[in-house]
């Protein structure tokens, strides 16, 4: 292991069959209003994590909420974690200002998520 470093756990998309009536459930839990409300994305940013809401799981068609671990190189991560045991979901693209993400399943399938500001 390189023993590269994360950020911790800072983002957490959560796939919601109705935004419009997930949207009041989420702002009573986090106690804020969101800060980006669109057709396809709400989300909150709440001490110091940002929680997204994704109408039928978005573009990645999510099942069930993904964690986002934040890290400084996404591709020495990529390769730390699949070397170590995980394999590629998603590999990085950048969607957006800079922001790359990726995500890889862990022996059991379950989805983990990378993720790299510039």
């Amino acid at each position: 292991m390189t023993g590269s470093s994360t950020e911790g756990i800072k983002t957490v998309l959560v796939p919601v069959s109705d935004l419009a009536t997930a949207k009041p459930v989420y702002a009573a839990l986090l106690g804020i209003p969101p800060q980006a409300d669109a057709s396809y994305y709400v989300g909150f940013d709440a001490a110091g994590q940002h929680i997204g809401l994704l109408p039928g799981g978005g573009p990645q068609q999510m099942t069930s909420p993904v964690p986002y671990w934040h890290v400084p190189d996404i591709e020495a991560k990529l390769a730390e974690v699949t070397a170590a045991g995980a394999t590629v979901k998603e590999p990085a693209r950048d969607v957006g200002g800079g922001r790359l993400v990726a995500t890889v399943t862990d022996p059991d399938g379950n989805v983990l998520g990378l993720l790299q500001d510039q």
